[in-house]
């Protein structure tokens, strides 16, 4: 995943928005990066990645490289929703058509 690559698809914020957000705000918790436009607070699928963000950023260490490509991190999102782990609201990334 890229910098300019969506991270929260339900309020279509960007990585490098995220990052940002955790430089120069400094949250004291995971929580506090819905601060950044609403980042993980819609279907959830983004949260894990949020927290992950900023435990990279509290250490100063990467601990997992982003390898994903933004079609892949789409498509287990799709997943992740179909199978009933969270509701997008109205106005989110819409899901990828179902592959055959």
């Amino acid at each position: 995943m890229e910098p300019e690559d969506t991270i929260c698809y339900c309020f279509h914020v960007s990585k490098r928005k995220i990052l940002n957000h955790i430089r120069i705000h400094r949250p004291r918790r995971a929580s506090q990066i819905s601060e950044c436009g609403g980042a993980g607070t819609g279907c959830g699928w983004c949260v894990p990645y949020l927290k992950r963000y900023f435990e990279e950023a509290v250490t100063g260490q990467v601990t997992i490289a982003d390898q994903m490509t933004p079609e892949e991190y789409a498509r287990q999102r799709a997943t992740y929703i179909r199978e009933g782990g969270g509701k997008p609201p109205p106005g989110a990334i819409p899901l990828p058509p179902v592959e055959p």
